[in-house]
C-alpha cells in the first residue's frame, strides 16, 4: 500500500474526553459546509453543537443532527436565544433523549442504530474479533494479488467512485451527500478525505472513501464491481483502512446506520467487523409556539422512541 501524496497528516494528540463527535457535529463538516456557501450555526456555549438551517418545502427549518444532547431544555432555550423561537426544529440526537416528549417535541422516526468499530485495540486482537465468515473473506482477498492504493480524494466530480455512488443512489432510491459536499470536505480538510482503491492489474474493482474528523473517522462512500465482489475486495479495503487509521491515531470508525430490512447484506458486512451497535435518539420535531399543544401528542408516542 502507498500514498500518491508525499506525506500524510500526522497522528493527532490524545484527547481527554472519551466521546468522539460524529462527523455531522465535527468542525471538519462545518468547514465543508461553509465552503459550499452554507452558514451553519455553531452553539459554542453548548460544546459547539452544529445547527443547520435549510428550506424544507418552503419552510425555513433548523436541523440538529447527531448531536449528543445531555440537556435538551438548555438546547431548546439556546435556539430561542439565537432568534429561532418561531423556527421549526428537527432534532436527531446521537443518544436517546426521552425528555424531549415532556418538552413538547413530537417523534417522527423511531431510533436507528449505528455500528462503531473500536480501533484502539491492537491489530491482532482486532483481527481475532472479526466474525468467522468476515475473516474468511479477508483471507480470500489477501490471496488474490490485489493492489491497494491510498490517496487524498481528488477534486474530480466525475471520479468513478462518485459516479458509481450516484447511480447506486438512483437505483436504490435513497439520497446521500451530494458530490459537491464530498469534494468540499476534501478541499476544506486536506488529508482527511482518504480514498482507498483495489486494483486487479490496471482495473479498479473496488473503492472506499473514509472521512477523518478529530480522533474519529466515518465510512462515507464505497463501491465494488461484480469482479470486486468475487474477490472480496471490500473486506480487504475496509481492513486496510482500519489498520491505517489506527496507526494514525484514530480511535473509532463510524460505519454508519445499520438497516437490516432494506440493506441486510451491507448490515452483515458492517457488523462482521465486530463493531458495536449504538442506539441513536430517533427524529423529533419541535416548534416553540405550539409546544404546549403538542405535548400530549408527544406523550402518546413516547413508546415509539424508547431505546
Amino acid at each position: 500500500m502507498f500514498d500518491f501524496l508525499p506525506a500524510d497528516v500526522m497522528p493527532r494528540p490524545p484527547k481527554t474526553d472519551s466521546r468522539i463527535a460524529p462527523l455531522q457535529q465535527s468542525p471538519e463538516f462545518a468547514a465543508a459546509l461553509r465552503l459550499t456557501g452554507q452558514n451553519p450555526l455553531v452553539l459554542d456555549r453548548l460544546k459547539n453543537t452544529l445547527v443547520l438551517q435549510r428550506d424544507l418545502h418552503g419552510v425555513r427549518t433548523a436541523m440538529v443532527n447527531r448531536a449528543h444532547i445531555a440537556k435538551p431544555l438548555r438546547l431548546l432555550e439556546m435556539l430561542q436565544e439565537e432568534g429561532l423561537h418561531r423556527t421549526p426544529v428537527i432534532l436527531s440526537p446521537d443518544n436517546p433523549v426521552p425528555e424531549l416528549a415532556r418538552l413538547g417535541a413530537v417523534p417522527l422516526m423511531s431510533p436507528a442504530k449505528v455500528a462503531l468499530w473500536d480501533l484502539n485495540i491492537d491489530q491482532d486482537a482486532r483481527r481475532a474479533a472479526l466474525h468467522q465468515k468476515w475473516r474468511n473473506r479477508l483471507n480470500h482477498a489477501e490471496r488474490q494479488g490485489l493492489r491497494i492504493t491510498r490517496q487524498n480524494m481528488p477534486g474530480d466530480a466525475q471520479h468513478w467512485l462518485l459516479t458509481a455512488d450516484a447511480l447506486q443512489q438512483q437505483a436504490n432510491r435513497y439520497k446521500s451527500w451530494p458530490a459537491a459536499l464530498t469534494l468540499a470536505y476534501a478541499q476544506a480538510n486536506p488529508g482527511d478525505a482518504k480514498l482507498f482503491q483495489a486494483f486487479e492489474g490496471k482495473d479498479p474493482v473496488a473503492a472506499m472513501l473514509i472521512l477523518r474528523h478529530g480522533l474519529g473517522a466515518t465510512y462515507h462512500v464505497s463501491h465494488a464491481t461484480a469482479r470486486g465482489k468475487e474477490l472480496s475486495a471490500h473486506n480487504l479495503l475496509l481492513w486496510e483502512a482500519a489498520s491505517w487509521l489506527s496507526a494514525k491515531g484514530c480511535s473509532q470508525l463510524d460505519l454508519g446506520v445499520i438497516n437490516t430490512e432494506d440493506a441486510a447484506g451491507l448490515a452483515r458486512f458492517k457488523l462482521g467487523t465486530g463493531a458495536r451497535l449504538q442506539t441513536l435518539g430517533g427524529t423529533w420535531a419541535y416548534w416553540h409556539p405550539a409546544r404546549r399543544l403538542l405535548r400530549p401528542l408527544a406523550a402518546l408516542d413516547r413508546r415509539m422512541m424508547a431505546a
